[in-house]
């Protein structure tokens, strides 16, 4: 049995097993609530006390890596281009409809509500402030006090710089320092893979305390988040469709025909490395040149994830509204730009390491509490495949453009 499958078993048997207590007896289940909220509790902090350490170092590799990667050639260098450019679009269209889904088809208030008490109130968010106070805020004074404040987008700011600072150095001074921060990233996935260890027990034991406060409403409101953070996967997979008509110039039928073996290898192993060879043979039907594929896809794969920007600020927006909380302009445009940045470097993570790490800090950025991620992870297995099916269009079609813009398109192929 997977792990992933595991934690959804447990989330399943948690919220039954509270529901049923709660039913048949109550002062049984009160006093149950009261051993296990700790519990899921003490699980959520040791996840929440290794996501601004795990962020600075992965930030830091990544832009290493993704500096070098640059230095390749034109065509990788463009294709860096073509990847921030597509995760900028996808996560300003997820800030943009996921309000308007959550409008059509709104969180059952009551199950809501009762999620809410059952998982703790939110802190009060300040309201945002003016433009010109976001923007001069956002260089930090004092990088120490950023990180203790979880001013998450002044702390992401400076890391950036530190890093481009370090791919300027020469010599043994640059190899030093990004040994030093891989070893810390090595050692922060490692502490982070324990915490998971224990998240059949941690979910659990919320999932419990939800069935017990929430009742059976519970599942039906994590029906409903399944449903629209799975929608935004389904959008940035059409949104690869437009990408390849449009920008690489592809006819929909051949790109279709090219990208469907991908995407049935995608559905049945959820994972992008896995659906590499049939992204390959896809290019191709695209008439896409090997030495453009053979370095352009591996790159995409590595370090680019179509959906994840966009679908980790849809995940920051439920929980917005989850909580009655109306985020400002502010604090959405600081959520996409957090969003992007931590895409940089968690593009090759375990999904579930990758789930936490890159969308606690978007939460915080938002204005939003990052408890409900605990309970969250748990269902990630299903909104997981339209992430991989979403990656995965979206590495081919940013794979044509690249090879469009580098002329490296064979018209005459058959």
């Amino acid at each position: 049995m997977s792990r992933a499958t595991l934690i959804l078993l447990c989330l399943a048997a948690g919220l039954l097993i509270g529901v049923g207590a709660a039913t048949l007896a109550p002062s049984m289940a009160a006093g149950a609530v009261f051993v296990a909220r700790p519990v899921g509790t003490l699980w959520l902090n040791g996840l929440q006390m290794t996501v601004i350490p795990l962020v600075v170092t992965l930030l830091i590799t990544g832009v290493a890596s993704t500096a070098q990667a640059a230095q390749a050639g034109r065509i990788a260098g463009r294709a860096i281009v073509t990847f921030l450019v597509l995760v900028t679009l996808t996560a300003t269209m997820a800030a943009l409809v996921t309000p308007g889904l959550l409008h059509l088809l709104p969180i059952p208030r009551e199950a809501a509500a009762a999620l809410k008490a059952a998982l703790g109130h939110a802190e009060p968010v300040a309201p945002p402030p003016p433009i010109a106070e976001f923007v001069t805020g956002i260089v930090p004074t004092n990088i120490f006090a950023a990180a203790t404040n979880n001013a998450l987008l002044s702390l992401i700011l400076f890391t950036l710089a530190f890093a481009f600072a370090i791919t300027r150095i020469e010599g043994e001074g640059r190899v030093l320092l990004l040994r030093v921060f891989t070893a810390i990233r090595d050692a922060m996935l490692v502490l982070i893979g324990w915490v998971l260890w224990l998240a059949p027990l941690g979910v659990f034991a919320l999932a419990f305390v939800v069935g017990a406060t929430a009742g059976g409403g519970a599942f039906g409101a994590l029906a409903h988040y399944i449903t629209i953070i799975a929608s935004i996967g389904v959008i940035v997979m059409l949104m690869a469709y437009a990408v390849a008509v449009l920008a690489a110039r592809v006819p929909l039928s051949r790109f279709a025909r090219a990208l469907a073996p991908a995407q049935a290898v995608a559905i049945s192993t959820q994972s992008s490395l896995a659906s590499l060879p049939a992204m390959i043979e896809g290019t191709k039907t695209l008439r896409i040149a090997p030495a453009t594929a053979g370095l352009v896809l591996p790159m995409a794969v590595a370090m680019f994830r179509g959906t994840q920007p966009a679908m980790n600020v849809a995940v920051a927006l439920y929980i917005a509204d989850w909580f009655g909380i109306v985020p400002g302009m502010a604090s959405v445009t600081a959520a996409v730009v957090v969003a992007i940045l931590c895409s940089l470097g968690s593009a090759s993570l375990p999904s579930q390491i990758t789930f936490f790490a890159s969308i606690a800090p978007v939460c915080v950025a938002l204005g939003v509490p990052a408890a409900p991620l605990g309970l969250l992870i748990a269902v990630e297995t299903i909104p997981d495949i339209f992430r991989t099916l979403g990656n995965v269009s979206m590495d081919l079609a940013a794979t044509a453009t690249v090879s469009r813009l580098s002329g490296t398109i064979d018209e005459e192929l058959p």
